[in-house]
């Protein structure tokens, strides 16, 4: 109907005139649309301040049966690691704010979503990344999933928009 809905977390949601606050856990269905609020944090001593507990958010989104996860600025926590049913995850990797590439491993391990999408990655070498899951790249193939994707770098040491978008159309996403 042409409205636009923004949801966010109170303290982001005071910044935002008119956006809906989802808290951690609770969960909306806008139209065909399920967005559900997951818990992001820190969990590293010293790097706790960053995104302290129980404050921020990452979204899984449900759009026409697919299920898209976008942490946001996490580490992987637990509540990422119990995650189900994923087939694209969009998780960051940079520090000190986010994750390492062995942090992001042990969660795609736990979680194994269909496609992993790493962002938001700066000078992080996606490189160790890639070594770290070799091994189980294997199993997620005989699975019939898509392991990971490790995007070109962009002008600004992240995936350009374009080059997200192209590797997913050849996905067939």
């Amino acid at each position: 109907d042409g409205r636009r809905i923004v949801f966010a977390f109170d303290s982001a949601a005071e910044k935002l005139a008119g956006a809906v606050v989802l808290r951690n856990g609770e969960s909306r269905t806008v139209g065909s649309v399920k967005i559900e609020a997951v818990p992001v944090y820190n969990t590293s001593p010293g790097r706790d301040r960053f995104h302290p507990k129980g404050r921020d958010n990452g979204y899984l989104l449900t759009i026409d049966g697919k299920r898209l996860y976008i942490a946001g600025d996490t580490e992987d926590t637990p509540e990422m690691k119990a995650l189900k049913n994923v087939d694209i995850a969009f998780l960051p990797m940079n520090l000190p704010y986010t994750m390492t590439p062995e942090m992001v491993a042990e969660a795609a391990k736990a979680f194994r979503p269909r496609i992993l999408y790493p962002y938001h990655y700066g000078q992080t070498d996606t490189s160790r990344l890639v070594e770290l899951l070799r091994g189980a790249i294997s199993g997620l193939r005989d699975l019939g999933a898509v392991p990971f994707v490790v995007p070109a770098m962009g002008s600004h040491g992240g995936a350009t928009a374009e080059g997200q978008l192209a590797t997913l159309e050849k996905l067939g996403v």
